[in-house]
């Protein structure tokens, strides 16, 4: 019974690498898709890979992982930022954007999901700063083949927020791509009430993958910071630089009428190369993954190499 077995399992693989071995040859690589299809040939030397790392921001460690593009590179490469508390990942962009030849840095922020330190606002502006310093590091650079000259920052909601604030901060940034970008310079439209507020203190208080020193601290530091917050007056820092911003219609978390057209409007003013477009979607685009992923991973191909 076990020969039997084994020459099932044997005669199975055998198959199944048949199977893969006529699917493989069906691609053309002048019709590759890589939003739609694996790589039609696998460097072996230099394969697509994943790394858990971590890297120091001030003092903290920071966990994350890295998903390494096929070929000794080095990559144009992305730090892919969540949103808040970041139960959405955009994972899916990840591995889009690798098989179209991007490298992608995912990480938590200091006191999100088991990264040391306190979790704020100003903390994770910082630590995409951070990122981008770990990715320069010259044994970085040549451990996970980075092309340091060639960093992009792509952002979810509150991350798209941090990479737009991250980015203004640093003209060696080559591309900035924010989804559903939230301004908390003008945090509800600028017109919170009191119960608004109270709302998202009880809601921060069941984060517990957060570790903050206390939800009002989270809630006064927008209050404190004020216009120093607000992305709407950050074109003029992305001059000569691409820019993206991708809203959801139908978004009502981040309500494209205060965050997006706006931010649209004020960087068109101050000469921002930008791209901008408004699709159907949610806050987290639940039944047009695969048009967020083209829209973006297009994009960055055109733009961000």
């Amino acid at each position: 019974m076990k020969h039997r077995l084994t020459a099932i399992i044997v005669g199975a693989a055998a198959s199944i690498a048949l199977t893969s071995a006529s699917v493989a040859q069906e691609y053309d690589p002048q019709e590759y898709d890589p939003l739609t299809m694996d790589p039609p040939s696998i460097d072996a030397a230099y394969p697509p890979a994943v790394a858990e790392l971590s890297f120091d921001s001030f003092g903290s460690r920071l966990n994350g992982h890295i998903y390494l593009a096929n070929g000794a590179g080095p990559h144009p490469t992305v730090v892919l930022l969540h949103g808040f508390p970041g139960n959405e990942k955009n994972l899916d962009l990840a591995q889009g954007m690798r098989r179209a030849g991007f490298n992608v840095l995912f990480f938590h922020y200091r006191g999100a999901w088991g990264s040391e330190g306190d979790y704020s606002f100003s903390h994770v502006i910082e630590d995409v700063a951070s990122a981008v310093g770990f990715l320069r590091g010259d044994k970085t650079a040549k451990q996970y083949r980075v092309d340091t000259n060639r960093i992009s920052l792509v952002g979810h909601s509150m991350g798209g927020f941090a990479a737009v604030m991250a980015g203004a901060v640093d003209p060696s940034i080559t591309c900035v791509t924010g989804i559903d970008a939230a301004n908390l310079g003008n945090p509800i439209g600028g017109d919170s009430t009191e119960a608004d507020l109270a709302g998202f203190t009880a809601y921060l208080d069941t984060q517990g993958m957060l570790k903050t020193k206390g939800s009002k601290a989270v809630i006064a530091e927008i209050g404190e910071q004020g216009p120093a917050f607000d992305t709407f007056l950050l074109g003029p820092k992305f001059a000569g630089r691409p820019v993206l911003l991708v809203a959801g219609k139908q978004d009502t978390d981040v309500d494209p009428v205060i965050n997006h057209l706006p931010q649209v409007a004020a960087y068109e003013a101050a000469g921002v190369k930008l791209s901008h477009i408004l699709m159907e979607g949610d806050h987290s685009f639940s039944w047009n993954r695969f048009a967020l992923m083209r829209t973006v991973a297009d994009w960055m191909g055109a733009n961000c190499r």
